[in-house]
């Protein structure tokens, strides 16, 4: 009675066995044609051959490494700057040391901007404490010619950091255009101007191009330029022979432009959220998501920053406590890291919908600065 069914069923297995066998052998193919055509050939060939191959598997271990391998990636850096000691905001004199005693002819010391510090060590955690994922050669070659993007694989570093230099774009045009003047007409800082025209440069460029033809200078060596030209400018501002412009109306355009960009990622997170609910399966809901987390990372250590340097408007107009909730709204958002991004449908059960999520998140930040903005533009 039984042994109609048990051979049924053994010819299903035997089927989706050599299905699966059938689907390997395809898969496979290429591969033994090339060891079949690499063994008869002769032993230049195969040397050129095996040192090209070697170079290959080389870059992809490197690649791999430096993707997976988040170096001093901490979201609780902020914490390092120790910002809550400071006494005046950025661009006035500093009081003298308490117990000091007074040298004659000693030049006066005016405070840094921690927004500068900040932006500066950003862009040395992107480019120097970790690669710069987004130009190297393999990055841009992509998966058999699919970028990383479309994939799983390989992109999340990659979408983090340019989400992180996002924000540092954002306020290095800032520091430039209102923080760095004197009520947006003196002349331009050339630091900040050289700071600016570095970060803002393509974000893909590696040692050797297409368009136009011929060798080129990688994207990290002017983002390294960058962080040279902000520190300058501290250093100038620290011997108050720069200008920072704390005032209160400087702030309200600052945090109008910082609620703008992140107004941006919102809708973009938005958009994907409501358009693709494939779950675990949307291989791009992960840069999306790590995109956002990204520019909220640079910019939770930026208002952090702004604090100190806008310090006397903050008191004066007694925003610490609604500061204090920004901030804390930044942070939250970082606690969000789960091991695979999921774009599960909102009312799902079984795949979670993390860009809701982190839309959420980035939504309420973006609330918070607006009514810090509204609060100072009364």
């Amino acid at each position: 009675m039984l042994d109609p069914i048990v051979n049924f069923f053994t010819r299903i297995f035997q089927w989706i066995g050599r299905g699966i066998g059938f689907v390997v052998g395809i898969i496979l193919w290429p591969f033994l044609w090339a060891g079949r055509w690499y063994t008869q050939r002769g032993w230049i060939l195969k040397s050129i051959l095996g040192l090209a191959l070697v170079v290959l598997v080389g870059l992809y271990a490197y690649f791999f490494w430096v993707t997976q391998r988040w170096t001093n990636f901490n979201p609780d850096y902020v914490v390092a700057y120790d910002l809550s000691g400071r006494a005046t905001s950025a661009g006035e004199e500093a009081p003298p040391v308490a117990g000091a005693a007074a040298t004659a002819g000693a030049g006066k010391t005016c405070t840094r901007s921690a927004i500068t510090d900040v932006t500066a060590d950003l862009i040395d955690f992107n480019v120097n404490q970790n690669a710069w994922v987004p130009s190297m050669i393999l990055s841009k070659a992509g998966f058999f010619g699919v970028p990383w993007r479309h994939t799983p694989f390989f992109d999340n570093k990659a979408a983090f950091q340019l989400g992180v230099n996002q924000a540092i774009r954002r306020t290095a045009i800032e520091l430039v255009d209102t923080l760095g003047r004197v009520r947006g007409t003196s002349q331009i800082d050339q630091d900040l101007q050289d700071a600016r025209g570095a970060v803002t440069f393509d974000e893909e460029t590696w040692y050797f191009g297409i368009s136009p033809f011929g060798p080129k200078t990688p994207t990290p060596s002017f983002y390294r330029s960058a962080i040279g030209n902000l520190r300058a400018f501290n250093q100038r501002l620290e011997a108050c022979n720069a200008t920072f412009d704390a005032r209160a109306d400087n702030l309200v355009t600052f945090l109008d432009r910082i609620a703008s960009d992140i107004g941006s990622t919102s809708d973009m997170l938005r958009i994907r959220s409501e358009e693709y609910n494939s779950g675990w399966f949307d291989t791009r809901a992960d840069d999306r998501f790590w995109f956002a987390y990204g520019q909220l990372y640079a910019y939770y250590g930026i208002i952090h920053a702004s604090r100190a340097d806008f310090q006397e408007v903050i008191a004066t107009r007694g925003l610490t406590p609604l500061w204090n909730r920004s901030e804390e709204r930044l942070r939250a958002a970082l606690n969000i890291m789960p091991f695979i991004i999921s774009n599960g449908n909102e009312s799902g059960w079984i795949m979670p919908a993390h860009l809701a999520t982190m839309g959420f998140y980035v939504l309420g930040a973006r609330a918070n600065l607006v009514e810090l903005r509204s609060v100072l533009d009364r």
